[in-house]
């Protein structure tokens, strides 16, 4: 910055770096998710038993299923938003936009499918006598522990999706200014302005 202060040249170093480590920790935080969904994706793809009451798979029950693919659709947008947000450059309002909605839906995707599984698991170690379903964690234990532990990564993922929910929702409404306060009250009522 040619004819700039030394002061100046300091704030945007500063701004400059806080930035890169704005950056960064969005992009770890981003990968970090990625790998919980795969592990959590692969538990439950393996996750079959087969003994003398008969055999049982993730793919005989639909939320799981429904697990499955939203442990994989959450790791393709943590890699493919990862790479996007490391790439150094500045944060328009489209790209803001973009990431907070994004991050929002799947937030609630990833936390859908946790808690639907969770349900399905609950109901699998206690079952429920008036609808007549057995404790079929009694006969497929292993089944029922490896459920749980992909269930529990999933509840991680959420947690890591809803930090990512507020940090996009920071960088997107920082963008904006505050609102301007109008005052003509004329003693009547006590308004707060801000």
């Amino acid at each position: 910055m040619a004819g700039s202060t030394p002061l100046q040249k300091r704030e945007v170093d500063d701004e400059n770096e806080s930035s890169s480590s704005m950056r960064t920790a969005e992009t770890i935080l981003r990968l970090l998710p990625m790998g919980l969904c795969v592990v959590a994706l692969v538990i439950m793809l393996k996750n079959s038993q087969t003994n003398e009451y008969g055999s049982l798979s993730y793919s005989d029950l639909g939320t799981f299923r429904y697990l499955v693919h939203a442990n994989g659709i959450c790791a393709g947008y943590s890699l493919l938003s990862a790479i996007v947000a490391a790439v150094p450059r500045p944060i328009t309002m489209s790209r803001a936009w973009t990431f907070f909605l994004l991050d929002q839906i799947l937030t609630y995707v990833i936390l859908a499918a946790g808690a639907v599984s969770t349900e399905v698991v609950y109901l699998a170690y206690k079952g429920d006598t008036a609808v007549t379903w057995s404790e079929s964690c009694v006969s497929f234990g292993g089944f029922c522990h490896k459920a749980t532990v992909s269930v529990s990564i999933t509840f991680i993922v959420s947690l890591c999706y809803a930090g990512l929910s507020l940090l996009t929702s920071y960088q997107l409404f920082s963008k904006y200014d505050a609102p301007v306060s109008f005052y003509n009250n004329k003693g009547r009522i006590e308004i707060a302005t801000y």
